[in-house]
């Protein structure tokens, strides 16, 4: 007999089936004992079980919900008794969507979390199942097609949502509105009331599905929303400098949100305009080719009902509902009104989408006690315990429009330790209020305000903007009148940190130093938030697209330069200024050079072991790193300016020549003429931690050979000459040559070749051999068919002309130059002459 995959099922069927009549013949066969008269009605069927209604099985509501539980009414019911507990689930609730997000509220010590973090986010769905019970979906946006269209029946059929629990109902309401449901053993249990996101750092460390010891510690409703405290301990996973796997204890909150029945209308993303978004694949009957669209994240503003006519026609209201970021009660006193202050420094943003006083930052209300922080109808501001030296601004939003629900910034206590670091750096040569091993409060706070006001900005909605920084002429930097009407970046989403360019002679006072709320911020809260007034969202992106048309074409300074998602652009940098690179830079080593020399004294702290000068002196290498790097991104580097296909304007263009010829000068000034300013023996002899060195050896000699090596091999490396030629062969004339780029460096590192007498100090030496050895690679790559190009020539060619010139400049050297030179000659002609 041939079987196929359904068999097995039909022949148990058949046995079951052969085995009951078999049960069912013998009881007629006793009977027929009794009743010997009887007569077998062989022809007649066995009666079918009787269907049993499940709504027998359920009991009434009083027996159910007695006087012993304590009820809570809200967005639903929730009834307690001991470990018993039930929800109850109004049929208006049914289908609605609702936002899961799970926090901590108390963390484990050591494990990268904090209290107020977020661990995980779900939007579900809850739904009357076929068998009396109550069905719990998430909700999944991924794909979408347009209401009644052919399409979206198929759309709909391939898209069932997920089943994440199942409930039998226990009970029903008198008037059958709504029904009970026993989560006393679900929310135990490992699932979405207890998860805890793969990607957060608590994930990695803990087993997140073995839980034991778990309570529910308290439930709190709300009309739009139910709030849970659970503690629960996990074991932890191996980890490295840890013996064994120890037990992880530890406090969430589950916020269950009701969002609204009607979502707030999108906006779709437009690339010229920097948001955080959300994606779907959308379907049309009209359309030729699937189109994945994006909308962005945002508040929902909206004027009071009485305003709405001076709204329309440009008059300042109030919103709706204000937005309102709380601070952190854990917050140490000092730092509270800096705070709220960078929360406060968005309203004049906001005026320009048509809202007064739409955002505020406040303290908590302590003795409240009808608010509670893990409310999720709060936003805060939490403050972290934490050594990381960072703050972070994230946003929960509807999946299904983008309306932010709300926020929970991150702000850990040791940020100040950076901003101490950057400030000094930075701005120590022109504010003698950054000369101190710890800063003023007025200062810090400052500080803190600019930081908050960056953070607040991605809580918005906005992603960093690198490029802004780009947008302000590098002169324009020491000039207190630009400064006073612009500030010193066109945005305080990008990470322009301090005005580093501005010298001593400028006078420029303290407040022009720190990045504000400019000209890009209050555009692209403008574009993001101002009403367009627009039947749907397919009408609203044709009219906003047309917004950045007319506005960015004529003001520079509201461009987005995108340094996250892309890469390549010079202009778009992280921690830069101004327009060109290497004259920014060019102002900031002269500053470096007056702070170097003084960091000790500016450092001192009584009886310390200089911990102090330590890490500042590991922030200078850095700047100055930093500096290199902005300056090498210039060489091969591509110029990206998004514009719509009606303003016949170039999306690329290369750097311009000039520009990179400029930083070839720049490294020959500031690197490969040996930096003799950095080797600063009184810090080289400083005892100071190695922990704080950030290169290899901060307070020895290797930092200025590290970065005179790691620079030059990066300007010959194939792949940057490849890039080089690349973008003359795309873009013609007049661009930066890979010949032009060699002689360049050549002209640096070999100058000392045309002295009469060659002298040279261990670094030039070095830098030689690099050089060399970079040729070298170039001439026998790891990469199949690399050395096929116009650069393998031209690399050839430079090391036959280089060979000939050490040759000659042989007998002009003596002792170690002298081997230094032979040793060059050797190495080159041993590699031409290598046949494979």
């Amino acid at each position: 007999m041939k079987f196929n995959k359904y068999s097995k099922y039909i022949l148990l069927g058949f046995f079951v089936s052969t085995s009951f009549l078999g049960m069912a013949q013998d009881k007629k066969s006793k009977r027929s004992k009794h009743n010997k008269s009887a007569v077998s009605d062989t022809t007649k069927k066995v009666a079918p079980k009787p269907k049993i209604n499940p709504l027998k099985k359920i009991k009434p509501y009083e027996t159910v919900i007695n006087k012993n539980f304590k009820t809570q009414k809200g967005m639903f019911g929730v009834h307690r008794y001991r470990d018993t507990i039930y929800f109850e689930i109004s049929d208006t609730l049914l289908k609605r969507n609702v936002m899961v997000i799970n926090r901590l509220s108390k963390a484990p010590g050591g494990y990268g979390m904090y209290a107020g973090e977020q661990l995980d986010e779900k939007t579900i769905q809850f739904e009357k199942g076929a068998d009396s019970s109550i069905l719990i979906r998430f909700n999944e946006l991924i794909n979408e097609a347009e209401p009644n269209s052919a399409i979206s029946k198929a759309v709909l059929r391939s898209n069932l949502n997920p089943l994440a629990a199942s409930f039998p109902i226990v009970a029903y309401s008198k008037d059958s509105s709504s029904c009970i449901i026993d989560v006393s053993k679900f929310l135990l249990e490992a699932n979405f009331v207890n998860s805890i996101d793969p990607g957060s750092g608590l994930d990695k460390s803990v087993q997140s599905n073995l839980l034991r010891n778990v309570t529910v510690e308290s439930i709190r409703t709300y009309p739009i929303n139910v709030e849970l405290t659970i503690s629960k301990t996990m074991t932890s996973k191996a980890r490295q400098g840890v013996s064994g796997t120890p037990p992880v204890s530890m406090e969430t909150n589950t916020s269950f949100v009701l969002l609204p029945v009607v979502p707030m209308q999108r906006r779709f993303f437009d690339k010229r305009v920097g948001y955080f978004a959300a994606d779907y694949n959308a379907f049309a009957d009209g359309q030729q080719r699937a189109e994945v669209k994006k909308f962005i994240s945002r508040w929902r503003l909206e004027p009071k009902d009485a305003d709405i006519e001076k709204w329309k026609k440009g008059i300042l209201v109030e919103p709706k509902k204000q937005i309102v970021i709380y601070i952190d009660p854990a917050t140490p006193k000092q730092w509270v009104q800096p705070l709220i202050d960078g929360v406060s420094d968005w309203q004049v943003a906001f005026e320009k989408a048509g809202f007064k006083n739409a955002i505020i930052g406040k303290a908590w209300p302590e003795n409240d006690s009808t608010m509670h922080m893990d409310d999720a109808r709060y936003s805060m501001i939490n403050y972290f315990p934490s050594e990381v030296a960072n703050a972070y601004g994230p946003h929960v939003a509807d999946p299904r429009s983008g309306e932010i629900i709300q926020t929970h910034i991150g702000w850990y206590h040791n940020v100040m330790d950076l901003l101490n670091r950057w400030y000094l750096v930075q701005a120590g040569a022109t504010d003698p209020e950054a000369r101190k091993a710890k800063f003023d409060d007025k200062l810090m706070g400052q500080l803190v305000r600019f930081v908050a006001s960056h953070e607040v900005g991605h809580t918005l909605g906005l992603r960093h903007n690198f490029g802004s920084s780009s947008k302000t002429p590098v002169d324009s930097l020491r000039n207190l009148n630009y400064l006073k009407k612009y500030g010193h970046t066109a945005s305080i989403m990008d990470y322009a940190r301090f005005n580093y360019v501005a010298q001593p002679e400028d006078h420029i006072p303290q407040q022009y130093l720190f990045p504000r709320i400019g000209d890009y911020d209050k555009w692209a809260i403008e574009w993001g938030y101002k009403s367009s007034f627009a039947a749907d969202a397919d009408e609203d992106q044709k009219i906003v697209k047309q917004w950045i048309v007319d506005c960015v074409g004529k003001n520079p300074r509201l461009w987005f330069g995108d340094g996250e998602s892309s890469s390549g652009d010079p202009r778009v940098q992280t921690e830069d200024l101004g327009d060109n690179s290497m004259k920014a830079s060019s102002y900031g080593i002269k500053n470096l050079k007056r702070i170097l020399p003084n960091l000790k004294t500016w450092t001192y702290e009584k009886g310390g072991l200089y911990g102090n000068t330590g890490r500042s002196h590991s922030a200078l290498l850095q700047q100055y790193y930093r500096y290199l790097n902005h300056v090498l991104m210039n060489i091969g580097g591509i110029y990206r300016n998004y514009s719509s296909e009606d303003e016949k304007r170039p999306v690329y263009s290369a750097t311009p020549r000039k520009l990179q010829i400029e930083a070839i000068q720049f490294f020959d000034k500031e690197l490969f003429t040996t930096p003799m300013w950095l080797l600063n023996s009184d810090i080289q002899n400083s005892d100071m931690d190695p922990q704080y060195d950030p290169m290899g050896n901060a307070t020895g000699s290797n930092f200025v050979e590290n970065m005179q090596i790691k620079t030059l091999n990066t300007l010959l490396d194939l792949d940057v000459l490849h890039q080089i030629m690349a973008n003359n062969l795309r873009f013609g004339k007049g661009t930066y040559t890979v010949v032009e780029h060699i002689n360049g460096l050549h002209k640096s590192i070999w100058k000392e070749l045309k002295s009469p007498t060659i002298k040279m100090d261990s670094y030039r030496r070095n830098l030689q051999k690099s050089y060399v050895g970079a040729l070298l690679d170039v001439l026998m790559p790891k990469k199949v068919g690399a050395n096929e190009t116009d650069v393998y020539s031209i690399v050839m060619m430079e090391l036959k002309t280089l060979k000939q010139s050490i040759k000659q400049a042989i007998p002009k050297a003596n002792g170690l130059d002298k081997y230094h030179l032979v040793d060059l000659e050797s190495r080159i002609t041993k590699a031409m002459n290598v046949k494979s």
